[in-house]
């Protein structure tokens, strides 16, 4: 029996739930500010290449499955296209194209030669086996052969995606050119070339994000009331970080709802209970449990959507209390949300700035793969101490210069340095 994968249906939707709209408002406003040539944002505006590939997997049961993958290469003006593969049930054209234009800005704006990318198939992995997902990734990759490459366009992990899938990546890809190339993805483990600290990156970038957005206020995270809505790879290691740092995370949540405490939870604790409970966190001592809905308007000094796009909606941006709003996940806050936010005089550290932890580590990681030259965990840490400390004061002295929000001044930032060389190479034929 042969089955297909019915494709997500993509209805035309309005700009603040439409992520590729919303990424294109963004880059419309920083085009704006820059006064940019219109053949230059007509040019932005589109994504270089767009891949969808047929997917045919044999089940563990024996029935083939066929599914659709998506790689989108948005631009390459940098240097090689970077963006992780998501697998998730949402994965959608649309999704993809939008989060691939979001990394060519996040990576002009942290100063790192990469274009931006994404990858997605429209899967639950957890409703198939090891055996399967392994199947998926290996035939997805060789579908995208010729697309990718350590000079061309390196992948990395994302949403439903890990070191184990871009183990899968790796090894499909350096068979298939017959020697081993440890760039041709990030996020590995570290046997094969992965990176120490890349774990914990994309929190520990966040954390840093925080930190100077509060030193800007003359305040430290040492005793910043922390609410995080997310506890993965992203939100856990961020209260692992601010936790570690002095600051109280009064609540934190996965997909199934969160737990709260005033006085602040015992992260470590709650890691270790959360492992021992299939990653549910209700029930743990101490604490009150409360809905995804419920953490984000918590009282608190600072908020850290850590989980899905489009979380920060106007129904709901009325009754945030934080201060600081930290996208660790990309999208999280819709586009009429932002107005109200900014409205409401909250300050908003944007995901291109916010998350950038991750693919900065995952940069570290490809060029200590180009050299074969390993760092230990602190070099590692001390580079993106560096990267998103200098990132953010950009961001900052921009914003006060132009008058504009901290979004606005890295759109930019990002947008500017990505025009500029587009406008310096010059257009072929």
């Amino acid at each position: 029996m042969v089955s297909t994968s019915p494709l997500p249906l993509e209805t035309p939707s309005p700009a603040h739930i439409c992520p590729y709209d919303q990424a294109c408002s963004y880059l419309e406003q920083a085009a704006k500010e820059l006064k940019l040539d219109q053949n230059l944002l007509v040019m932005l505006s589109h994504p270089r290449k767009v891949i969808t590939v047929s997917i045919p997997v044999k089940l563990d049961s024996g029935e083939v499955q066929v599914l659709a993958g998506h790689r989108v290469q948005h631009c390459d003006i940098l240097g090689p296209y970077k963006g992780g593969t998501r697998y998730h049930p949402a994965v959608t054209l649309r999704e993809v194209s939008a989060l691939a234009m979001l990394m060519t800005w996040k990576c002009a704006l942290l100063g790192i030669p990469y274009g931006g990318a994404k990858g997605g198939i429209a899967i639950d992995p957890s409703r198939y086996s090891v055996g399967e997902l392994e199947r998926i990734t290996r035939r997805y990759t060789s579908e995208l052969i010729k697309d990718i490459g350590p000079s061309v366009d390196i992948p990395a992990p994302d949403m439903g995606t890990s070191a184990r899938e871009m183990a899968w990546m790796m090894d499909t890809y350096s068979v298939n050119v017959g020697h081993a190339v440890p760039g041709v993805v990030t996020g590995k483990p570290i046997s094969i070339g992965g990176s120490r600290g890349r774990e914990m990156a994309t929190g520990r970038g966040t954390t840093i994000a925080v930190r100077e957005a509060l030193a800007e206020r003359g305040k430290s995270l040492a005793g910043t009331r922390v609410a995080i809505q997310g506890f993965g790879n992203v939100g856990g290691a961020a209260a692992l970080l601010l936790h570690q740092a002095g600051a109280k995370v009064v609540a934190v949540s996965t997909g199934a709802g969160g737990v709260y405490a005033e006085e602040g939870l015992d992260i470590p604790a709650l890691k270790s209970f959360a492992a021992q409970n299939h990653r549910r966190l209700m029930g743990f001592p101490h604490a009150k449990s409360i809905s995804n809905a419920q953490l984000l308007t918590l009282p608190c000094d600072v908020l850290i959507p850590a989980a899905l796009e489009n979380q920060i909606t106007e129904d709901n941006a009325h009754q945030i209390q934080a201060e600081i709003v930290a996208e660790a996940a990309n999208g999280p806050t819709t586009l009429k949300a932002d107005q109200i936010l900014e409205a409401r005089g909250i300050t908003v550290l944007p995901d291109i700035l916010a998350n950038a932890g991750g693919v900065v580590v995952s940069y570290l990681e490809w060029v200590q793969g180009l050299s074969y030259v390993f760092w230990d965990e602190e070099r590692v840490n001390r580079e993106l101490e560096h990267l998103m400390v200098q990132a953010y004061q950009q961001v900052s002295q921009k914003s006060q210069q132009r008058g504009i929000s901290l979004r606005g001044a890295a759109y930019t930032l990002g947008v500017g340095r990505v025009a500029q060389a587009l406008s310096d190479r010059g257009l072929y034929p």
